[in-house]
């Protein structure tokens, strides 16, 4: 059977997080915009993100400050041209958030007409500079975006709408590093449809899903990675996957996050017995990086033989913490937990995907016409580590800066002709859905035991093999029935999987979150890993 359902729009905005909708109300006046959301339009890390927010608002604060703690929590290997490009705009793109409506908190001490906004810190930071929004600025962010472009005229959105492949010019017989639209699957509907369009924006996020302890929302199975390099894209440093060292150990919760604004605030970590040990890992104690915190929380629970370690900000006043963190408070009131009287038993889990699809400063990827913006990318903020809050900056000025070069050649963009129809003729309904839940139980099981906080060249070549068996029982499964949400999901983990893993072979030292007993040490000289479709192909031509 073949689809003759077709979209048609300027801008095509795969992903509705804050990178998505920032860049699609930034390109509404000048054009047509569809937003393809695969859930829900709020079910994407930017709605769960905690912490805020990170921009130089104070006048005691400087951008080359926020510059050096970016280079320094990057581990040596961040593009310093991209970094001061992303600090010395943050004002100016958080500003454009606040006046569209971003609810950040005010400084209850400033009693002037127009009071400064509360600024908290962070991890790695040497400066009060994170806006937030209490402790859920995530949700602020989201749903304030989410509202404006509710009430724009020119974006429509696409829900439950998975991007399946992006579509090249070569299949209408035109330039194979030309993107012209791309495959999507209605999930209301359950079969495959296809969009036109003069350019397409990936804003898919990360791969944190690819682990079997996260902190991500389920959405988050590095589809854009993986599309963009089935299209012929390069991808860079995906051997850096952050681990949150803070995510709430519980059986009815396990993807709870506890900001890392806990620790900024005066938070203690502590072993079971009550005492503290971040000082035999790091002068900065629980303000070291997050790399160093996960990593010392690990190393804690495999001496001790503990299920977990703790949390503990009960020495401050009950109110300064229910006034600070309320969210968290009410979940783990919910919970049995009370964070104004006990320690809060924590583990580290898989958080943030620091490197993706290679970009430029506009965001354009490898290929004409295709963009990408936030987790989704390597734009070479984050280096070996990502700085706390500065996620949620990279995506509003990538937004900014991508959709100020679509804006540029909207005008004299040719719309594509009409695309070719998905052809479901030789395809049939399964009866095997299990299979795929066993292969995404064990691939996620595999990547958190060998390509975890600590690795080795042994581990990664087990993860290797493992995967490309997976790859090939997924691609005759592929080849045979009809696509569905499990299907494409486990797809696209298993090539970010295979690639995160080549990466991570490929580095010959430890740095920042990628951290080898096999290589201890870091190189003197280093950069970003970097892998190209052309020299990687692996022999399977679907992945």
């Amino acid at each position: 059977m073949n689809t003759n359902s077709e979209h048609q729009c300027d801008v095509l905005v795969i992903g509705s997080g804050a990178a998505g909708l920032s860049l699609a109300l930034r390109v509404a006046p000048h054009g047509k915009v569809i937003v393809l959301s695969k859930g829900p339009r709020n079910e994407g890390s930017t709605y769960y993100a905690q912490g805020g927010i990170a921009a130089v608002f104070d006048e005691d604060d400087s951008v080359e400050s926020h510059i050096e703690d970016t280079l320094i929590a990057g581990g040596g290997i961040c593009d310093e041209d991209t970094v001061g490009f992303i600090t010395q705009n943050a004002k100016d793109c958080v500003q454009w958030l606040i006046d569209g409506g971003v609810p950040f908190d005010l400084d209850e001490n400033d009693k002037s007409d127009h009071p400064r906004h509360h600024l908290t810190r962070e991890g790695g930071h040497s400066h009060r500079r994170i806006l937030h929004a209490a402790d859920a600025t995530g949700m602020a962010m989201q749903t304030s975006l989410q509202d404006n472009v509710n009430h724009h005229p020119n974006i429509h959105f696409l829900e439950r709408y998975n991007a399946l492949d992006l579509i090249t010019e070569d299949r209408i017989g035109g330039d194979p590093k030309k993107v012209v639209g791309a495959y999507i699957w209605n999930r209301n509907k359950e079969h495959v449809e296809s969009v036109r369009a003069k350019f397409v924006v990936l804003a898919t996020g990360g791969a944190s899903k690819v682990y079997q302890y996260t902190s991500n929302p389920d959405v988050s199975s590095g589809d854009g990675i993986a599309m963009a390099w089935r299209a012929g894209c390069r991808v860079a440093n995906l051997e850096f996957n952050q681990f949150h060292p803070t995510c709430l150990f519980h059986p009815e919760a396990r993807n709870f996050l506890l900001t890392e604004a806990l620790r900024g605030e005066g938070a203690y970590l502590k072993r079971p017995d009550g005492t503290r040990f971040m000082s035999d890992f790091d002068k900065r104690e629980e303000l070291a990086p997050r790399d160093i915190v996960a990593r010392a929380i690990d190393y804690e629970m495999k001496r001790l033989g503990a299920d977990c370690m703790y949390l503990d900000i009960s020495h401050k006043p009950a109110d300064f913490i229910e006034k600070h963190f309320p969210t968290i408070n009410m979940r783990l009131l919910d919970l049995g937990i009370d964070m104004t009287k006990e320690p809060i038993p924590i583990v580290p889990a898989a958080h943030y995907t620091c490197g993706g699809v290679m970009v430029n400063q506009q965001g354009l990827t490898d290929l004409k016409h295709l963009y990408a913006v936030g987790e989704v990318t390597y734009t070479g903020l984050h280096g070996a580590n990502r700085l706390a809050s500065n996620s949620l900056l990279e995506c509003v000025v990538y937004a900014w800066s991508a959709a100020k070069d679509i804006i540029s050649n909207i005008d004299s963009a040719q719309m594509p002709s009409s695309l070719p129809y998905w052809d479901e003729s030789q395809v049939t309904n399964s009866d095997e859905e299990v299979i795929l839940q066993h292969n995404w139980h064990e691939l996620r099981l595999f990547m958190w035991d060998y390509m975890g906080i600590v690795r080795t060249d042994k581990r990664l070549e087990r993860a290797l093999r493992r995967i490309q068996l997976l790859q090939q029982e997924t691609h005759e499964y592929y080849s045979h029935f009809r696509v569905s949400n499990n299907l494409l999901e486990l797809r696209n983990l298993l090539q970010v999987a295979e690639l995160m893993v080549r990466c991570a072979m490929e580095r010959k030292e430890s740095r920042g979150l990628h951290y080898t007993l096999d290589y201890p040490n870091q190189l003197e000289n280093s950069g970003p890993t970097i892998l190209s479709p052309e020299k990687f192909r692996t022999s399977n031509p679907l992945f």
